[in-house]
């Protein structure tokens, strides 16, 4: 279950990183805020890839959570910026795109996948932490 766990983290977070690095030169001309769309999308598909990297050497609690926040926060962005139109939020440009085809399904399914399996394994984890020894027995020389 770790293993597949770790595959499916790294699997979901490779297709988001694909796509988002893809795309990336399409963002260059979105505008608002301080953060060019591109840089954006370069600086996503990077995390997502250093993270899955992580995953995949060290599957510990605080290389699933920071896969979840990769993830998930990937995940949000693409479906808030699908349903609503919020301009620019700080430094983040105006990123609406109300169209919906292919590769943002590929980008969302993965981010999806690699957001539940990354919960997962944090949760997995965490209990494997909480768990007590068993008490040493004793045993006597007669």
């Amino acid at each position: 279950m770790r293993i597949l766990l770790r595959l499916l983290v790294a699997a979901g977070l490779s297709a988001d990183a694909y796509v988002h690095w893809v795309f990336a030169p399409d963002m260059a001309a979105v505008r608002g805020g301080s953060v060019r769309g591109d840089d954006l999308f370069r600086a996503q598909a990077v995390a997502a890839v250093i993270v899955s990297l992580l995953v995949l050497a060290w599957p510990r609690r605080w290389t699933y959570a920071i896969a979840f926040l990769v993830a998930a926060s990937a995940l949000g962005a693409v479906l808030l910026y699908y349903f609503a139109d919020v301009g620019a939020l700080g430094p983040l440009p105006a990123m609406h795109d109300p169209v919906w085809y292919g590769e943002k399904t590929i980008s969302a399914a993965g981010e999806g996948v690699a957001a539940v399996a990354a919960l997962v394994g944090l949760l997995r984890a965490r209990r494997r932490g909480r768990r007590t020894p068993e008490p040493a027995q004793v045993t006597s020389a007669a």
